[in-house]
């Protein structure tokens, strides 16, 4: 899953990039409103977190943007200002939720899922597809009953897929929900390919009744 932070704070921003790290999220960062906009318009994003101060604009003009380009990315606002006014403000203009500064970072993390959790999960604790079963908060994969072992890489590959059951996913999509925008400096997606074909044997070895479809010159879907 795939956190934008947009803080100008640098230690702050680089407190709250190592935790979710280290709670193995893929994390890219902005400073500013203007390399704030250029993210949200590039890339998709499963939460965003946001400054509501920021050197060179307002994040409540940043969230109020997001929202005119039909953008779907949950938000959670970030801000010292802590006034009643400023929660209602942020949240009719479509922030998902509100968190006053300081907060800990388990609070922070519970939010995160949760938005999530709303999103792609409608609500509900696990995302299913046929006979497999996926478990965000515990990072668990289950094939029926069994419990199926992957990689970091498998599994953001696999709930990627999960969360888009059987629409087609560009490669281009595909590399930066899971790799993030450092992509743009790949020669070739061929290593997509080699998660698809290790994800693919794996669950056919384990009984699953679900598998990828390759789309010529587009990419892959999930079909049960």
């Amino acid at each position: 899953m795939k956190i934008l932070i947009i803080e100008d704070e640098p230690e702050l921003r680089a407190v709250i990039q190592h935790f979710l790290e280290r709670e193995l999220f893929l994390v890219e960062y902005a400073e500013d409103y203007r390399s704030g906009m250029d993210k949200i318009i590039s890339y998709e994003y499963d939460c965003i977190l946001l400054d509501i101060m920021l050197p060179d604009g307002s994040g409540m003009d940043l969230l109020k943007e997001l929202k005119k380009l039909e953008k779907k990315d949950p938000v959670i606002i970030l801000s010292a200002k802590d006034s009643v006014d400023d929660k209602v403000n942020g949240l009719e203009i479509g922030a998902d939720d509100y968190l006053a500064k300081p907060f800990h970072l388990a609070e922070l993390l519970a939010r995160i899922k949760s938005v999530i959790r709303r999103k792609n999960q409608d609500g509900e604790s696990r995302l299913q597809y046929s006979n497999i079963s996926i478990y965000p908060d515990s990072r668990k994969v289950m094939i029926g009953d069994k419990e199926l072992a992957l990689n970091r890489k498998e599994y953001d590959v696999l709930y990627y897929f999960m969360s888009n059951p059987e629409k087609i996913l560009q490669k281009t999509m595909l590399a930066e929900a899971i790799w993030g925008d450092y992509i743009d400096q790949a020669e070739s997606f061929d290593f997509i390919y080699s998660q698809i074909k290790n994800l693919r044997k794996k669950l056919k070895d384990n009984g699953a009744r679900a598998d990828f479809q390759a789309v010529y010159g587009i990419g892959y879907k999930l079909m049960s």
